[in-house]
């Protein structure tokens, strides 16, 4: 009796609209090499009308509006922005508000023709940086030509629960505390680097929120 050919799952085509070159950068170096291994083609996209290397501000409506124009390119479309600094951010808003914010405007934008499996926000709580505190001691093979002040960055970790609880502050989000008490140090260049260094299984131990969003990545092809 002939036994039925395996079947694969599909190839699926990610479209991740990612807030500046150092997302695009993770996502390049990092996310997508990960994700092929899970039938997943991701590309990093930079929003359109936004100026400078770094992007610049990007608005809800913008943003969501975007992702829709995406969803008839690619199968999955979501995001990587950091809540930290995010323009026309409601005062105490959560970064579940917003994405639940974004999400809604793709929706009205999309109507009925909208599934929300396909097409959905990723707001990294509260800034890509916070990943990087994952494990500090990689700051050492990745910035070896600068003065590290190793303890410290070991003493912000331990300071809270998560990376990723790092707070928003306008001197202490995650970037602004590493670019004190490293001077040299150019986020765009070396932030992908040291979260390749890491590696994606020691952020996800880390960092529950971002662990499910690529858990979330890693289904779908199984899902379609």
């Amino acid at each position: 009796m002939a036994t039925e050919p395996l079947r694969r799952a599909p190839v699926i085509r990610l479209a991740v609209v990612v807030e500046g070159e150092t997302e695009e950068e993770f996502v390049k170096k990092v996310l997508a090499n990960h994700l092929i291994n899970h039938q997943v083609i991701a590309q990093p996209i930079k929003p359109r009308g936004r100026s400078g290397p770094s992007g610049g501000a990007i608005r809800v409506e913008r943003l969501a509006a975007q992702m829709n124009r995406l969803r008839r390119h690619f199968d999955v479309v979501t995001s990587l922005f950091d809540l930290y600094g995010f323009p026309g951010r409601i005062e105490l808003e959560t970064v579940e508000d917003l994405e639940q914010r974004i999400d809604t405007e793709i929706a009205r934008l999309a109507g009925e023709d909208l599934d929300s499996s396909v097409v959905f926000s990723y707001i990294q709580r509260h800034e890509f940086e916070a990943l990087l505190f994952s494990e500090v001691e990689v700051f050492l093979n990745v910035l070896a030509t600068f003065p590290l002040p190793i303890e410290s960055l070991r003493r912000i970790r331990a300071e809270f629960p998560t990376p990723e609880d790092i707070d928003d502050g306008p001197a202490t989000a995650p970037s602004k505390r590493i670019m004190q008490l490293v001077p040299g140090y150019r986020k765009r260049t070396y932030g992908p680097i040291l979260a390749e260094e890491t590696g994606l299984t020691r952020i996800r131990q880390e960092c529950p929120r971002f662990d499910s969003w690529i858990s979330r990545l890693e289904s779908l092809a199984t899902q379609a």
